[in-house]
């Protein structure tokens, strides 16, 4: 091993450039000349080498090298390498006392990191991979941003070769994050220098008592795919990833790195069993393994973690400090919220809203934009909350303090009842939600009347709907007829009869829950909008009783009985408590978080870090496991937020899985081919999509996303993968999306509809339904969901009454006594709406620190001239989109995003993610990863 290290003052920036790659070797043919602070005498010899370095401030280093090696090391170059550090801040470590004794003599130590340099080439003398070169890094005076530098001298032979890759052992006694380790001829000024070496690391580097193991770190210069890998590290590329996958043994800590799979057998708890997702029974996608110990109490769950909330993600998959800032804080203010009003009804979760007006009372009317979540610690973002108000509320007593808390943390009041406080009442908001709204992956054209259950009628009754033609010509003038409005593309739907049906019943013997399967027809008018005609609920036969269901139509608009049009109002709330459960559990938490998961796992195990593909993805990947382990429990585990708050209670999960099993498909995940299969788009013959709503926002702006995206995909794929027999023959990138298949998804792995990497054509889409799905899918299912449903009249979670039509006379007259009441008792109780309320403000929330579409570029891409330029083309493509998209929403004639009262739709609009440029938390832009 050659060791040389030396402290020097640090480097800032990093130039585009890999002359670096090729100084080491010009060496060989010249000798080198910087000898400016160092001293470099040698000996050579067939069997050892010993090299010693004189520092002017301090005594000589001497080492001696393995036998065997042949170095002229007459001939040298000098290289500087910088490293940035960030060790985690004070206030989130643990076991704060001894850390602070440790820091303290370690910082005055020094010395704690060790840098190694790998060759990119073989010993030409022994055909083996040359020794490494070592060297332990000194502090530098100089930091940049929140990084601390270190640096040290590494006298390189001439004869080493480019550097291939870096390894790191840190010796300190906590972890640290690495930041960059940037490597350039010492003396050069690498903010002007043409050979800078850079390796974009941002990784977390345990103490070597807890892992011992050596990190590695592959230049950014160049992507590799495994044939052209450098064989100097071609062993190291397969080491890394072995290290990655582990042997699928043992309970993971919390500094492994480990990504392996396991079904979703920890959502239960001791007291509150649930059923296992993943396998035959229950069909699901597969989630990162923590290997806990099996339950006593139920052997086929794991137990629950020792720390509530905490599950165990890769540690590289963790939040950053200022993300997990920002999520805390955001934690903490939605638990300040739900305290004001639990404390308001006693922690009763069955008290209603007395009136309308009481639910208008949540909100602040002077509270608007709420700015970006500070970044600092605990300690200051209590002392901000409280410091405004701490000496009005110590004065307060019991009632009046209450009150001033609710006075205090009310919440902010959501776009949709900003811009029109009666939007919830009407019709014709109610359809164009269906396009434009927190939930438009539902909607779907009628296609064949009479319309009919799949279901089995033994078990659940009569198949075929009550909404028949007679109907629907009633509710449409006579216009035209049933047939021509199918064949004219006049009639649509959200149907989520056969999907809820089988539940309905395990859903009525919670307490306070109910639930119908639903069917809502929608005519689309002349100008371009839909209008309600029709819901049908359904309460399906049991061993009891009879199949139970009814037609409900806009009463107001054509019986003209006021009955009716109080019963058409209860009808929407079961309607929308349907639609938000569907959007919270299929469209958003299943088809974004849950689905990408496996192809997150399966990239960090089969696809190197120099690997293209891996390059490509990475950004889409960030923080999703992290988010999706705290979904796990705080949100979707047994008497999480969701159980307690939407209508599927208890049985949500198991609806999501009902939903992968039926009609999940990863070839229909693609924008153009889901809409598609929903019939709200034809391909012509030229190719191109003609919708069948011309004025369709999320499919209008969701397009032009998704052509920029594929066409980036299909540049940057051309540029590594010349002819599809380089797609075929690269290992890495075949095994990755066999692991998808037949370990991320599992359970439909023999299904026929699954892409094969066999082509450019089909990478391309693979990897772009993929980069599509992370980014403008979830920005679309995500962004909205407190500007949209922060009101519950507008789209409550949950509906608490049946339809007292059901429930016999004596109901019907106590409705007509008190249709307010009833109303009001259907929707969400006062403590379940703050939940829900909080909840949704904080998944709506953008992070500080979050990357856009569009605005970031890895590194990597920056490097490579072709990729850059390919991006630059992307980067235009958004910049458009988002002055499209501006025109759009300013057009008289796009009535289902433009008009009186009527929210843009922005939330597919991409922009930079600065809180400056917004108005709202949905325009912030559209974020690469489904981070949140």
């Amino acid at each position: 091993m050659q060791t040389a290290t030396k402290p020097l003052v640090g480097a800032r920036a990093v130039p585009l450039s890999r002359r670096a790659s090729f100084l080491v070797a010009e060496a060989r043919r010249k000798p080198s000349t910087n000898s400016r602070r160092t001293r470099v005498g040698s000996t050579s010899t067939t069997t050892t080498t010993t090299t010693t370095l004189t520092d002017v401030n301090g005594p000589a280093l001497t080492t001696v090298a393995k036998p065997g090696h042949q170095y002229d090391l007459k001939q040298t170059v000098e290289m500087k390498a910088t490293v940035s550090v960030h060790m985690k801040s004070f206030w989130w470590s643990d076991e704060k006392k001894e850390r602070a004794r440790d820091w303290a003599y370690d910082l005055i130590l020094g010395s704690w990191l060790t840098l190694e340099l790998v060759s990119s080439e073989l010993d030409p003398n022994t055909g083996q991979e040359h020794d490494v070169i070592s060297g332990k890094l000194k502090h530098s005076r100089e930091t940049e941003k929140d990084y601390d530098l270190y640096e040290a001298i590494f006298t390189v032979p001439a004869s080493f070769g480019p550097i291939g890759a870096v390894r790191l052992v840190n010796y300190h006694h906590t972890e640290m994050l690495l930041g960059e380790v940037k490597i350039f001829p010492a003396g050069e000024d690498p903010t002007k220098s043409s050979a800078v070496t850079l390796f974009h690391c941002h990784s977390w580097i345990d103490p070597s008592h807890c892992s011992p193991d050596k990190r590695t770190f592959f230049p950014v210069e160049k992507s590799y795919i495994p044939s052209q890998t450098p064989k100097g590290v071609e062993k190291l590329r397969k080491s890394e990833l072995e290290a990655l996958r582990g042997n699928g043994c043992g309970e993971r800590k919390k500094h492994d790195r480990i990504y392996d799979y396991d079904v979703y057998n920890d959502l239960g708890k001791p007291e509150s069993k649930r059923p296992v997702l993943g396998g035959k029974e229950h069909p699901y996608p597969r989630r990162c393994r923590t290997g806990r110990p099996r339950s006593k109490t139920d052997p086929s769950s794991e137990e629950e973690s020792h720390k509530k909330g905490e599950m165990y993600v890769p540690r590289d998959e963790t939040f950053t400090e200022r993300k997990e800032q920002a999520f805390l804080t955001k934690q903490l203010l939605s638990q300040l919220h739900g305290l004001c009003t639990g404390l308001k009804v006693n922690k009763d979760i069955l008290p209603s809203f007395p009136t309308l007006a009481s639910i208008d009372a949540l909100y602040d009317d002077d509270f608007r934009n709420q700015p970006v979540q500070p970044e600092g610690g605990k300690v200051r973002l209590i002392l901000d909350l409280l410091a405004k108000e701490l000496v009005h509320l110590v004065k307060l007593e019991g009632a009046e303090f209450v009150e001033g808390l609710r006075r205090v943390f009310k919440f902010e009041t959501p776009e949709i009842h900003d811009m029109d406080k009666l939007a919830w009442f009407r019709d014709e908001e109610f359809a164009r939600q269906t396009l434009a709204g927190m939930n438009p992956l539902s909607i779907q054209l009628v296609t064949e009347l009479p319309i009919v259950s799949k279901l089995d009628e033994l078990k659940y009754g009569p198949a075929d709907s009550l909404i028949t033609k007679e109907l629907i010509e009633k509710q449409i003038n006579r216009i035209m007829t049933a047939e021509e409005a199918v064949a004219q593309k006049k009639l649509f739907m959200l149907d989520y009869h056969d999907l809820l049906l089988p539940y309905v019943h395990r859903v009525r013997k919670l307490d306070n829950k109910t639930m119908y399967g639903s069917r809502t027809l929608f005519f689309l008018a002349d100008d371009g909008t839909l209008r309600p005609i029709a819901i049908e609920l359904t309460r399906p036969k049991s061993p009891h009783k009879q199949q139970w269901r009814k037609v409900f139509t806009p009463g107001s608009g054509y019986s003209g009985s006021v009955t009716g049009s109080w019963e058409w109002q209860l009808a929407k709330i079961h309607v929308l408590s349907h639609d938000t459960g569907y959007h919270q559990l299929v469209s958003h938490w299943l088809r974004t978080h849950c689905c990408v998961e496996p192809y997150v796992i399966a990239a960090n195990r089969q696809l190197s870090q120099m690997h293209p593909i891996y390059r490509l993805l990475h950004p889409h990947f960030r923080f999703t496991m992290e988010i999706n382990a705290q979904a796990r429990g705080m949100l979707i585990c047994a008497d999480g937020i969701i159980e307690k708050t939407f209508s599927p209670g208890e049985f949500s999960m198991e609806i999501s899985s009902a939903a992968y099993d039926k009609q999940w498909r990863f070839d229909m995940e693609a924008l153009p081919e889901d809409l598609i299969r929903r019939g709200m788009a034809v391909r012509g013959e030229d190719g191109k999509l003609e919708l069948a709503i011309e004025d369709y926002p999320y499919a209008n702006d969701g397009l032009l996303v998704w052509d920029a995206i594929k066409q980036w995909a299909s540049d940057y794929v051309a540029h590594y993968y010349p002819c599809a027999a380089d797609i075929v023959d690269d290992e890495e990138l075949q095994d990755w999306w066999t692991e998808v298949r037949t370990k991320g998804h599992t359970d439909k792995q023999d299904e026929p509809w699954w892409p094969e990497l066999d082509c450019h054509e089909s990478l391309v889409q693979v990897l772009a339904t993929i980069m599509w799905v992370t980014s403008a899918h979830h920005a679309a299912v995500n962004f909205g969901q407190y500007p949209m449903a922060g009101y519950v009249p507008n789209h409550p979670s949950i509906a608490r009454r049946n339809m007292p039509c059901e429930m016999g006379p004596e109901e019907m007259l106590a409705f007509k006594a008190a249709p307010e009441k009833v109303w009001l008792d259907t929707l969400p109780s006062q403590l379940q709406t703050v939940m829900v309320m909080a909840t949704l403000d904080l998944l709506s929330s953008h992070a500080s620190d979050e990357e856009y579409m569009g605005t970031h570029q890895e590194p990597a891409w920056q490097r490579d001239g072709e990729v850059d330029k390919a991006f630059q083309v992307f980067q235009k493509k958004m910049r458009d989109i988002a002055e499209q998209v501006e025109e759009w929403n300013k057009d008289d004639s796009r009535r289902n995003r433009h008009g009186a009262g009527v929210v843009p739709y922005v939330l597919l609009r991409p922009l930079n993610g600065n809180p400056m440029d917004a108005k709202t938390v949905m325009e912030m832009g559209i974020p690469n990863s489904i981070s949140i």
